[in-house]
C-alpha cells in the first residue's frame, strides 16, 4: 500500500476547491506520496478538521468569504499545535506580503495554474515529510 498525504482545501467557491484537485492531481511530484483531500468550505470546518489531526498541508483561498484564507492562516499559526504548512491562493502578485503576515509557507496566485501549484505543494509536502522523518 502506498503511503498518502492528506492536504485540507478552504475555499468558500467549490470551482476554486476544484481547481486546487484538478492541479494537483493524484499525485503533485513523484517523489511525494499520493494526496486525498479534505475540502472545507467554512473556518469552523477548517478549524474541526485540524483537530481531528492527520492533516499534512492545508491550501487556503485568500479570497474566500466571509473569512479569507489569510485570516484563517493566522488564526491556526496561533491556535492549533504543530500547524502544518500552508499554501495559501492570493488574489493578485502584490499580495505576497499579506500572505508572510499571514505566515503562510507559500503562495501562488489565482486563477490556480497547474505546473506552479503542483510544484508549491509538492514542495510543502516535501518539507512535511523531512520534519516528521
Amino acid at each position: 500500500m502506498q503511503p498518502t498525504a492528506t492536504v485540507l482545501v478552504y475555499s468558500d467557491d467549490s470551482n476554486t476547491r476544484e481547481q486546487v484537485r484538478v492541479a494537483s492531481g493524484r499525485r503533485p511530484a513523484p517523489d511525494v506520496p499520493l494526496v486525498r483531500f479534505v475540502e472545507c468550505a467554512t473556518p469552523a470546518a477548517v478549524i474541526k478538521a485540524l483537530d481531528k489531526g492527520g492533516i499534512d498541508v492545508c491550501v487556503l483561498d485568500g479570497e474566500a468569504v466571509p473569512m479569507g484564507g489569510m485570516g484563517v492562516c493566522r488564526q491556526i499559526k496561533d491556535e492549533v499545535f504543530n500547524c502544518p504548512p500552508v499554501l495559501l491562493l492570493i488574489g493578485r502578485p502584490q499580495d505576497a506580503w499579506l500572505a508572510t503576515w499571514s505566515r503562510a509557507e507559500a503562495a501562488v496566485t489565482l486563477p490556480v495554474e497547474p505546473v506552479e501549484f503542483a510544484g508549491a505543494l509538492a514542495s510543502l509536502l516535501r518539507t512535511k515529510r523531512l520534519q516528521s522523518a
